[in-house]
């Protein structure tokens, strides 16, 4: 029996908990004591609770778990996880992306400064000690994105598509501090996972992604295992890929990249060590027919994958994110319906009658997530199709 140290778990981290357990490992975590109020006692999990949600609050957790005693592996789970959780790992020298590759995943300026030297695309981009610096840089390249350094979910990114837009956003957001404008680039969205050992990609898959419209591109689909037909395309994508490993100095973990493919070809977005979100983890499982949860805690822990792997679809599965208008929910239709469709694996709302739905501007504004796997691209198009059509959420505007 080992013991493996997860830092975050939250409810996307669960499936790494279940999979060591499953294993036949002790589990150690670190987790907010926010989160803890309502999970029932696990006699075989041992908490260490942490307050707040900043990067430092999770070491402290983290140091103390060490302090108790040194894990075999650790399991970086978020975004604001990763640097705790590869502080252990570069001082214990266990299995993990390695520390230079945490500190550049958190911070996308030191993403857009570091990458060029490794023939990675990326916008033309400024960094700036706040928007005020960056106005005559903007007012130059429009349109331009705006993007905080180290934010998740789509929060705070904007898009500027004219004038009036960069003086209105210098004022609302000028005071921000050390911020990074871009050059937009038009073009379809997707996002690459993979798994990777000492550097070695064992495996990958490509995600297309639906967003909304500017100015904010919240993602409100992840289509798995796709496919680019071109092979010159294919293998501008392999080159991009490959670059930003070697940027990163990426040894062993799961890496998750988002990048858009303009006329000139894919261009990065931006990279992070740790699971994607959007139960992006379980649709590529059931893409590919394999625990991607139980993988990542083998690969924490160094022991083989075996046969675990497999790197061909055997289903085509997707995360859609129903939304609607600001307000007040006043109704929700269609709900049955949904869980009766054969390629429903899961719904999951989290607002229903009288919540309060604000404007849709970062990830963590959605209602909900619903899973499906399908036998085929078309099927699981039919049914995405059906969840839009079938799901009707009425609001009250406020």
């Amino acid at each position: 029996m080992k013991d493996l140290l997860v830092v975050g778990v939250g409810t996307m981290g669960r499936p790494y908990v279940e999979a060591a357990r499953r294993l036949g490992h002790r589990v150690r975590a670190v987790e907010n004591a926010a989160l803890m109020g309502g999970r029932p006692a696990e006699e075989d999990v041992s908490y260490y609770p942490v307050t707040g949600s900043l990067d430092e609050s999770w070491f402290a957790g983290v140091t103390a778990a060490l302090a108790d005693r040194a894990p075999d592996g650790v399991l970086a789970f978020a975004e604001a996880n990763v640097t705790a959780g590869a502080l252990a790992q570069e001082r214990l020298g266990l299995p993990g992306p390695s520390l230079h590759a945490a500190v550049i995943s958190r911070n996308k300026a030191l993403q857009r400064t570091g990458f060029g030297a490794y023939g990675v695309a990326q916008p033309d981009f400024l960094l700036a000690p706040d928007l005020h610096a960056a106005r005559e840089w903007m007012l130059e390249r429009l349109p331009v994105v705006v993007k905080p350094l180290s934010l998740g979910g789509s929060e705070g990114v904007e898009l500027v598509t004219s004038a009036a837009e960069a003086e209105e956003i210098v004022l609302r957001r000028g005071g921000e501090g050390k911020i990074l404008v871009e050059a937009a680039v038009a073009g379809p969205e997707y996002s690459w996972e993979a798994l990777v050992h000492e550097g070695e990609v064992l495996f990958a898959n490509v995600t297309e992604k639906e967003t909304t419209a500017p100015p904010y591109f919240v993602e409100l689909s992840h289509r798995c295992g796709y496919e680019f037909t071109d092979p010159a395309r294919a293998a501008q994508v392999d080159a991009l890929t490959a670059g930003v490993l070697r940027g990163l100095g990426m040894r062993t973990g799961l890496v998750h990249l988002e990048f858009r493919v303009g006329l000139d070809g894919p261009v990065l977005m931006e990279v992070a060590v740790r699971t994607p979100g959007d139960f992006l983890a379980e649709a590529v499982s059931l893409t590919y027919g394999f625990d991607l949860h139980e993988a990542v805690v083998r690969l924490a822990l160094g022991e083989p994958l075996g046969d675990l792997l497999r790197t061909r679809p055997v289903a085509y599965a997707a995360t859609y994110f129903p939304t609607c208008a600001p307000g007040t929910i006043t109704a929700v239709d269609g709900l049955a319906e949904i869980a009766a469709h054969p390629a429903v694996v899961r719904v999951g709302l989290r607002k229903g009658v009288g919540d309060r739905v604000g404007p849709l501007t970062s990830s963590s504004q959605r209602l909900g997530h619903i899973l499906v796997k399908a036998d085929s691209p078309a099927a699981r198009e039919d049914a995405l199709k059906f969840l839009a059509e079938r799901l009707r959420i009425t609001v009250r505007t406020d």
